[in-house]
């Protein structure tokens, strides 16, 4: 996690230099006709291979399934959109979520932490999905033709700078971006994002309640934010972001359309039953170890669920309280054995300390009950593997594999277990995929000229040469 923020200036240095291009590419619609959706469909591709490539993807998919789950049942609430939805979670401490061109949407963990309930997680995401529907990162862009291309891109950089970081230094550099790129283009963008964000509300709210979600979670997110100080000048935002219209005064336009509405859409109720299993997940691995103990230390009194203290015991592994991890684990097993998530985080531990058969039963009982979770297949095979039976190790590693495609770990993992059951060729390959996804060109032009030496099928000069061509176009983001 340090490592992904540490690198975020030279992410946005590459984006501003990936964007230039890709907006002048476009041109001609730009200083003329307007930007058709294919246009779009192309420009939130490259976008989210930029964002994939330098910020820091959850790969837990419980956690990325549930928040799939809930933005598809947003999209069932829209209009027909003009492209499909698709979703990724930000391992990142900010609590925010945003959107770009082409029905890409991102939802970081700082957010899914500070929400109370599906409602207002629900809320922020029908706001930003009105903002895809709406085509307002598009429209802003055309309107700065007047302006020019590239200062649209300097801006556009900056947003996503204050975006991802939100604060210190990452935050000071989008300002900077933003307006130094020009002004003039600076004050028309934050005009125009007025109007944006007020039509997002409305677009957004229309969409939480025919979702079927109870709408005060919209207004009750805002909330959050204003007490969190997000759109507070103080807390570092970038200037253009706290311009944005008040948050008081947006609550109270929510509010009163809220109070116009029939009764029983805000008698709606929430089963969070599955958001808080995450929200300890995300707790107990991507929060500070010594923040998550204190947290459950303090709400042990009252009685922690058997997942809590399951996620307790990775606090505990993680400061290296062994014994006390291992205590943990066990009194959530004897409380719910039969729960795979708490099957899967016990067998993790088991698997970090060296015990491979208690690890073992416990990640194979996790993954039969859930055949999607690619945290506990993914153990698995790496203890088939060490157990030298590379036939289910493949198989499992490779379903995992097709449910976090771009993971460099699944990539290293699968590679070094095709290669030691002797299959250079598909060893070497997935080791390119790995240097491709971790961004590290070099090692993945060396495995990838390894591959090509031993391709001697159609099939597989194919797969090198798509291999290949994925490896161009990340090489140009490190440029």
């Amino acid at each position: 996690m340090k490592r992904r923020l540490a690198t975020l200036p030279a992410f946005f240095a590459a984006l501003l230099v990936f964007l230039a291009p890709m907006v002048d590419a476009h041109a001609n619609s730009l200083l003329g006709d307007k930007l058709t959706l294919r246009d779009e469909n192309k420009m939130g591709r490259e976008f989210d291979q930029v964002i994939r490539s330098h910020m820091n993807m959850v790969g837990d998919t419980y956690i990325t399934d549930f928040v799939g789950e809930v933005v598809d049942r947003i999209v069932t609430g829209k209009r027909p959109m003009p492209f499909k939805v698709q979703s990724a979670v930000i391992a990142n401490p900010i609590m925010n979520a945003f959107a770009i061109p082409g029905g890409f949407i991102y939802i970081f963990t700082g957010l899914i932490q500070e929400v109370t309930s599906e409602s207002q997680l629900a809320g922020v995401i029908s706001h930003e999905l009105a903002h895809v529907s709406q085509r307002h990162v598009v429209n802003r862009i055309e309107k700065q033709k007047k302006i020019g291309l590239l200062s649209t891109v300097g801006v556009l950089t900056g947003l996503l700078l204050g975006i991802a970081t939100g604060s210190g230094d990452g935050a000071k550099m989008g300002t900077a971006l933003a307006m130094g790129s020009s002004g003039a283009a600076t004050q028309a963008m934050l005009n125009y994002s007025r109007d944006d964000e007020n039509e997002a509300d409305h677009v957004g709210l229309n969409a939480l309640v025919k979702a079927g979600y109870n709408p005060q979670g919209m207004p009750q997110m805002f909330e959050i934010m204003q007490k969190n100080k997000w759109f507070d000048s103080g807390s570092q935002m970038p200037a253009y972001l706290s311009t944005h219209p008040g948050t008081s005064d947006r609550i109270t336009y929510l509010n009163d359309r809220i109070a116009r509405m029939p009764k029983e859409f805000t008698l709606r109720k929430d089963d969070n039953t599955r958001l808080h299993r995450v929200q300890v997940l995300v707790r107990a691995h991507m929060s500070p170890a010594n923040t998550a103990l204190a947290y459950w230390n303090d709400k042990m009194a009252g009685g922690l669920t058997p997942m809590e203290i399951a996620g307790r015991g990775v606090a505990l592994y993680r400061l290296k309280k062994m014994d006390e991890a291992e205590k943990a684990f066990e009194t959530a097993l004897s409380q719910d054995g039969n729960d795979p998530l708490i099957s899967r985080e016990a067998g993790i531990f088991y698997f970090k300390t060296g015990r491979a058969d208690t690890a073992f039963a416990l990640l194979q009982k996790a993954t039969i009950q859930n055949s999607r979770d690619a945290i506990g297949l993914f153990y698995l095979a790496r203890l088939q593997s060490e157990a030298k039976q590379y036939k289910q190790a493949i198989f499992n590693m490779q379903k995992v594999e097709k449910l976090v495609p771009e993971d460099w770990e699944v990539h290293h993992h699968l590679g070094m277990i095709l290669g030691e059951s002797g299959d250079n060729f598909g060893g070497n390959l997935h080791l390119a995929y790995a240097g491709v996804y971790s961004m590290d060109i070099r090692k993945a032009t060396l495995h990838a000229q390894k591959a090509s030496a031993l391709a001697t099928t159609d099939a597989q000069q194919e797969e090198v040469k798509r291999l290949k061509e994925l490896i161009e176009e990340r090489a140009k983001l490190k440029k």
